[in-house]
């Protein structure tokens, strides 16, 4: 592909991934790899340089571009280099107008900057939009983490997570011979320590209240391996990816369980007043994950961030019957929103006063009940966690 085709293609991925976050379709990732794999001529180098076009255009747009176009002219005002591409000769793109206008340079669209953790000030914003690093979660019955930076040299250890390993951005670990005999697992720091506020022990019986596709459930499963896990979720297609997971792990101590709206409470009955923790990983919009996903922010209109904030709110309803007494409850989010995490957290506590809520993890940042993690301050991905224990 010429320089100027690789625009092009950019201009054309980019029309479908707003049009995808309009629809709450895929998410550019996957629209990538799509595109990509209908146009086999495409060389690796090709792949890598729009790819990277495309998302550096999105980094860029804070708010949701008209399209594609108008994404790339914004990357084209910043960058003689790529404007001079937009010939219209061969595969370029149509020369500039003298009228067009490109979409504005915007890190965080005014109506989500509203809503973030006062904690979160400006300074750290483009943090949540700088490319993520690859961390992996050593499996703690089964290895050690000095045996596995020997085993994958390229590899640190994470600051906070006495489990973690962290590589560069754009890292590939799945064909290594430790991540397809599951002695690591990719999983972000944040998410790790997540675990550690769970406090997983043997014998327990832990419910996984959101699942999805088990990440959290593995890791508990590796720090308990002999206590009940039992994975729940209501999306089918997430949820059958861990029995393939856990057999990679060898993690024989995980049940899955496809629970149905509105009948879930029906469908946790067996365990009620049962559970010795809870974790409450709450669908949210996923702020604090901006730095993988950063269309993220194309997708999330207040109206979406309510309903979510209520869908958080049911589940730590559905969680608090389960849990029986002296039992734990642990409510994460990844997001680095204010009514996601603490304010979430003020509204359970009005309701169930029966939970003591604790802050024993000197990580992160104090907010309200809870602790909030994030890239600028933390190097993670943010996340806002809050444990409680149930006193009757």
């Amino acid at each position: 592909m010429t320089p100027g085709a690789r625009i092009q293609a950019a201009i054309e991925i980019l029309d479908e991934v707003i049009a995808s976050a309009r629809d709450n379709g895929p998410p550019a990732d996957a629209i990538v790899r799509r595109y990509f794999k209908a146009r086999r001529y495409a060389g690796s180098k090709d792949r890598r340089a729009v790819r990277e076009l495309v998302f550096a255009a999105i980094r860029r747009s804070g708010s949701l571009p008209d399209n594609g176009r108008t994404a790339m002219l914004g990357l084209a005002a910043d960058d003689a280099e790529i404007a001079a591409l937009f010939t219209g000769e061969g595969h370029a793109p149509a020369a500039i107008g003298a009228e067009e206008s490109a979409a504005p340079r915007q890190l965080i669209p005014d109506a989500i900057a509203a809503e973030l953790s006062p904690l979160v000030s400006e300074a750290e914003w483009p943090a949540l939009l700088e490319r993520a690093p690859l961390d992996l979660r050593v499996h703690a019955t089964r290895t050690r983490r000095d045996a596995m930076l020997k085993a994958i040299p390229e590899a640190e250890p994470t600051p906070i997570s006495s489990l973690g390993l962290r590589l560069p951005a754009e890292s590939r670990i799945d064909s290594h011979p430790a991540y397809r005999d599951g002695l690591v697992e990719v999983q972000d720091e944040a998410s790790q320590i997540v675990i550690q506020a769970c406090q997983p022990e043997a014998g327990m019986l832990i419910v996984d209240l959101c699942a999805g596709a088990g990440g959290k459930s593995l890791a508990l499963a590796a720090q308990a391996p002999s206590a009940r896990i039992v994975a729940s979720d209501t999306n089918r297609a997430r949820l059958s990816q861990l029995p393939a997971r856990a057999e990679r792990a060898r993690s024989g101590n995980i049940e899955t369980r496809l629970l149905d709206m509105p009948r879930e409470a029906e469908q946790l009955a067996d365990l009620e007043v049962q559970a010795d923790l809870v974790l409450v990983d709450a669908p949210c919009s996923g702020s604090g994950t901006w730095r993988r996903n950063p269309e993220g922010r194309w997708r999330l209109t207040p109206e979406r961030l309510d309903r979510l904030v209520e869908t958080q709110g049911r589940l730590i309803d559905l969680a608090v019957p389960l849990l029986k007494p002296g039992a734990r409850l642990v409510y994460a989010v990844c997001s680095i929103l204010e009514k996601e995490g603490s304010g979430q957290i003020e509204q359970a506590a009005s309701r169930y006063s029966q939970l003591s809520w604790q802050d024993e993890m000197n990580v992160g940042r104090k907010a309200g009940k809870g602790r909030l993690l994030t890239p600028g301050h933390d190097g993670t991905d943010g996340f806002f966690f809050a444990a409680a224990r149930k006193t009757c």
